[in-house]
């Protein structure tokens, strides 16, 4: 994971121009954010004690405890309350991991041996439970609201696994789709810039307000990672072009670009996971010439003019700044 130059904010929130006062208040809180990760997972087992920190020792981006010390800024900053929170959010996120991992038969997760290949499926179920107990010992500490906030954005993302596991059936794809990253990826960020807000000291409306933000820029990445993986060389993003292909996922672009009906050839290849390195090149120059690209980078910008009106309710200052830094990044990153 890349850094801004003398910060521990990831590289890819754009935030390099972000207001170093604020940068170095958010990069102390992330420091004790990750030593609280660490000491909460502990178990007294060994066993289970290395499988939890199996994936917190792996890193990752940490952009929902990021998010939430962002959005704290506005009003208090990283309170010992705010620390709890984040930390609950990124185990919460965690645990989804171990299990997406065994749902999804994955090998690998950041670099290394996934929890399920190492071990098996059954470890993996296990740690991901235990991560989620954690989570909730912390928010129980936070109050009654943290409590039920928490569980309601649980119930959003098993509802997001479950929709995406089923399938879109006779509904539109598309809006099938775009309700399923909502749930899966937009509820648990918009659940860190709410406790960011909570514990922080912001009004009702601030609160509301970074909490819509979150959920809009939460799908947005998504979208951006789907237009990424078929419009970037993989010199350009780091990553290898065409991802989703192989593993048979359909993301925005490939749905608009299937909706759009005028290429019978994509639609053959789209039917399933491609293995073949010549056809997942072959996939990617159609969907690089159709209209899904387009619609989808459309979309995405829509995404960004949602997020850019909520971070207009907010008072101005430096976190907003940092916020409307991301926003455009979001967007500047597909490019």
């Amino acid at each position: 994971m890349t850094t801004t130059e003398n910060s521990g904010i990831p590289a890819f929130l754009g935030l390099d121009d972000a207001d170093p006062v604020l940068v170095s208040a958010v990069t102390d809180g992330l420091a004790k954010v990750e030593s609280l990760l660490r000491e909460v997972v502990h178990s007294d087992f060994e066993f289970v004690d290395e499988a939890a920190l199996h994936l917190v020792k792996a890193g990752g981006k940490r952009f929902r405890p990021l998010f939430t010390l962002l959005s704290a800024q506005f009003n208090d900053g990283g309170t010992d309350k705010v620390i709890a929170a984040a930390a609950a959010v990124e185990l919460v996120h965690l645990a989804t991991l171990y299990h997406d991992d065994v749902m999804d038969e994955a090998t690998m997760r950041r670099g290394d041996a996934s929890a399920n290949a190492r071990w098996n499926n059954s470890v993996a179920i296990l740690t991901g439970d235990f991560l989620f107990a954690h989570a909730s010992m912390l928010v129980a500490d936070l109050g009654a609201d943290a409590t039920r906030v928490i569980a309601e954005t649980m119930r959003e993302l098993v509802t997001g696994q479950m929709r995406e596991t089923v399938g879109p059936g006779d509904a539109d794809p598309i809006k099938h789709y775009l309700s399923v990253i909502t749930q899966k990826t937009g509820s648990l960020i918009a659940t860190a810039g709410r406790f960011g807000g909570m514990f922080s000291g912001a009004t009702q409306a601030e609160v509301h307000a970074l909490c819509r933000f979150g959920d809009i820029i939460g799908a947005a990445f998504q979208i951006s990672d789907d237009v990424i993986d078929i419009a970037s060389p993989a010199t350009e993003s780091g990553k290898t072009p065409g991802t989703d292909l192989r593993e048979g996922v359909r993301t925005l672009p490939m749905l608009y670009a299937l909706a759009d009906g005028t290429e019978p050839r994509l639609a053959q290849l789209l039917a399933g996971p491609i293995t073949d390195d010549a056809e997942v090149d072959e996939a990617l120059e159609l969907l690089r010439r159709s209209s899904g690209l387009d619609r989808a980078l459309r979309t995405l910008e829509s995404y960004a003019d949602r997020a850019h009106a909520e971070l207009a309710a907010l008072p101005g200052c430096a976190a907003r700044d940092a916020l409307e830094l991301l926003t455009r990044y979001v967007v500047a990153r597909t490019r």
